[in-house]
């Protein structure tokens, strides 16, 4: 009998998307390494075996077919140039990449002709470029670039931007649109077919998304009332009703946007809901 081949899956080992990608593998039920220096893990139950990369390098071997999949960052996928293609969002991880320069508010995205700019993203940075007939010299550094202008190497930088602070620290202001929003996403190299176990991840994965971002909310209300309450929470695709001991009065249970549960428990009150409980979604499949 020939055994089912391992799905083999990248993982940062480092950074800021490593700890939130180890977290949401185990909660989606997959073994994840206890020794940081551990480069390679075999989860045999589940038939995975996960490699434990630079976040910047995985794009390149899932992208040459080395891996399967690999969880890396958006913007490190585009400035790679690698072979490979978003599968799912993974919710965490969110960055916006954007332009700063001293006196920001004076220039603009046109003004960067002709200039030098800093970045560690140069393959982001000149596709962009390219995309608004600008040409600049690009300056590529490791990091740190927002000292780049004050060390005069560069006029201007492009970098990952999550508060803004630090290049305000570096006497930059940020201008222009944001050139991407980036997040943590899972890939796999570009066209191919998908790999023997990509299904059940993804399964997994979409019932930890789904588990993070709702809540159970449970509650009692009057048969007359039941009409408003459904339409204050629908569920993801119908709540559940069942008839209690107390006459005129029916148990409710649905899915609700964690963002909006104070906001619904308000109004469900508001229409003589009672007795509202609302409950942490540990993991599901819908």
């Amino acid at each position: 009998m020939l055994e089912r081949p391992l799905l083999k899956i990248a993982v940062p080992n480092k950074g800021s998307l490593s700890e939130s990608a180890v977290g949401m593998l185990r909660e989606a039920g997959y073994r994840q390494r206890h020794d940081p220096k551990d480069l390679i893990l075999l989860d045999e139950n589940n038939g995975v075996e996960f490699y434990y990369l630079r976040p910047r390098d995985i794009a390149v071997y899932v992208g040459e077919g080395t891996l399967d999949l690999g969880i890396t960052g958006r913007d490190m996928l585009l400035d790679s140039g690698a072979e490979g293609q978003e599968v799912l969002s993974l919710g965490f991880g969110g960055t916006r990449f954007r332009f700063a320069a001293p006196g920001g508010a004076a220039w603009e995205v046109k003004h960067l002709h002709g200039k030098r700019i800093a970045t560690s993203y140069p393959g982001l940075v000149r596709t962009f470029l390219d995309a608004n007939g600008i040409s600049a010299r690009l300056i590529h550094l490791d990091g740190a670039v927002e000292s780049s202008v004050r060390l005069g190497v560069a006029d201007a930088v492009a970098d990952v931007v999550e508060t803004g602070s630090t290049l305000k620290k570096a006497g930059l202001e940020m201008f222009g649109d944001s050139i991407m929003e980036s997040e943590a996403i899972l890939i796999q190299r570009s066209g191919a077919a998908a790999p023997a176990g990509l299904e059940l991840l993804l399964r997994r994965l979409t019932g930890v998304l789904t588990a993070r971002n709702y809540f159970m909310i449970e509650y009692n209300v009057p048969e007359t009332a039941l009409d408003q309450a459904i339409q204050i929470t629908p569920g993801l695709d119908s709540p559940t009703v069942s008839h209690m001991a107390k006459p005129g009065w029916l148990a409710v249970r649905a899915m609700i946007p964690r963002r909006d549960a104070q906001t619904l428990m308000d109004q469900l009150w508001d229409v003589g809901a009672d007795a509202i409980l609302v409950t942490d979604i540990v993991a599901c499949r819908l």
